[in-house]
């Protein structure tokens, strides 16, 4: 039996309410175009050990060290998922409990900071995170947060003015990473910026932490003193964190992580973590990651093509954003309209935006999950057509069903991996 069709059977046995609205958002995903690049596709296997019975079992502490009995087969569990993280990243150590990326970046910031602290990171509306500092997080709230933006002019880091930020402000910590710069950091160049000035340097690499497990991106960890990243976008695994460091700082991670910010750790989404990061192992995966980017790169020149202006004038990874101020459009009206079209983006800040960020300037796209779904070279032309239509009608209801049903034909042609 199918995978979806099996677990909406066991659903609407218990609850029928429920199994209508999941089942109608498995059909969204069936045949919906999703070009958000946080968003990707779990496999049947990493599903199947995040709805286990490892659901059921308690363990605070960490292997060996647990605050309850009966943990010898979880041990197992956590042990096997922290040794395959440390072989496929290069890491001496490796924490998998964060539940989330953010928590991974608070346990980060509490092993190597005090409250008051500063942290220096690179601005939300240039493309970096809320949990780097913005004044609605934690991460701005418990700590002095300090920021660095890209060149007005070519809309990428210039590391002299990165410099020159982290010797004025003299952070603690030094963090590296985004949620929507469509560049590749220069990790050598960020360490001798962050030794220069005392600085731990941290590397948030949750966006393309699979990109480097398939060695289509620079690691960070040979340089980084911590790395975090999330399990679920281009690694493709469940929802979740993890936290990698050298030998030297795994007490104060450990300790950060529980007790510090969480308790519990959730062992089914640690045993689906791990079987993310065995499918990493095997040869068709470094394939896959390669083609994250080169369809990201192809789907870059085909907007550009089309008319549209890119951030930065393009992608080196596995995301673009869209500057939507030359149209005189909204980021907000442009990803209503997608949604109606069955394609989904996410409306984005973009740099030196002056617009707000509940409606900013641009929209953000990535290749991972139309990746995932089989798709390649001829598709990517295929969906810059579409964007760009859309963009260009916008509000024209026979575009959006036009573009809905083509949008539809290429799902149908890459079925997601659950029928």
């Amino acid at each position: 039996m199918a995978v979806a069709e099996e677990r909406l059977s066991v659903l609407g046995e218990a609850d029928p309410e429920l199994a209508a609205i999941m089942e109608r958002e498995f059909e969204r995903q069936q045949y919906t175009l999703e070009l958000i690049p946080s968003e990707n596709i779990a496999s049947p296997a990493v599903l199947a050990a995040l709805g286990s019975w490892l659901n059921n079992k308690y363990a605070e502490g960490t292997p060996g060290r647990r605050y309850y009995g009966g943990c010898e087969y979880v041990d197992q569990v956590e042990s096997l998922a922290q040794r395959r993280a440390c072989e496929l990243f290069g890491a001496e150590h490796a924490n998998v409990q964060p539940h989330c990326g953010s928590g991974a970046n608070m346990a980060a910031y509490m092993a190597f900071c005090k409250p008051g602290d500063t942290i220096l990171g690179l601005d939300l509306s240039h493309g970096g995170h809320l949990s780097h500092g913005s004044p609605v997080s934690f991460s701005g709230i418990l700590y002095h947060a300090e920021f660095y933006g890209v060149d007005r002019e070519t809309e990428q880091l210039d590391y002299d003015q990165v410099r020159g930020r982290a010797l004025e402000v003299r952070p603690r910590v030094l963090v590296a990473g985004a949620s929507a710069y469509p560049r590749i950091f220069d990790f050598p160049r960020l360490a001798e910026i962050a030794a220069e000035v005392g600085a731990v340097l941290m590397v948030d690499m949750a966006h393309f932490a699979g990109l480097v497990a398939g060695g289509a991106h620079p690691s960070p960890v040979p340089y980084a003193d911590v790395v975090t990243l999330t399990t679920h976008k281009t690694l493709r695994g469940p929802w979740g964190g993890m936290i990698l460091c050298p030998e030297a700082s795994a007490k104060a991670i450990d300790k950060a992580v529980f007790p510090g910010v969480q308790g519990g750790p959730l062992l089914h989404a640690i045993a689906a973590k791990a079987v993310a990061l065995h499918a990493w192992t095997q040869p068709e995966m470094a394939d896959y990651a390669q083609r994250v980017v080169a369809n990201a790169k192809r789907l870059a020149q085909g907007l550009v093509a089309e008319g549209l202006r890119l951030v930065s004038g393009g992608t080196d990874n596995h995301l673009m954003l869209v500057d939507l101020r030359p149209l005189g459009l909204t980021g907000r009206q442009v990803q209503e309209a997608f949604d109606r079209a069955r394609v989904t983006v996410n409306r984005n800040s973009i740099p030196f935006d002056e617009a707000s960020k509940f409606n900013p300037s641009g929209i953000r796209l990535g290749s991972p999950a139309v990746t995932t779904r089989g798709m390649g070279p001829e598709q990517m032309d295929e969906i810059a057509t579409l964007v760009a239509r859309l963009i260009h009608n916008l509000g024209d209801e026979g575009v959006e069903r036009e573009v809905a049903s083509r949008a539809r034909t290429l799902c149908e042609a890459f079925p997601l991996p659950y029928n």
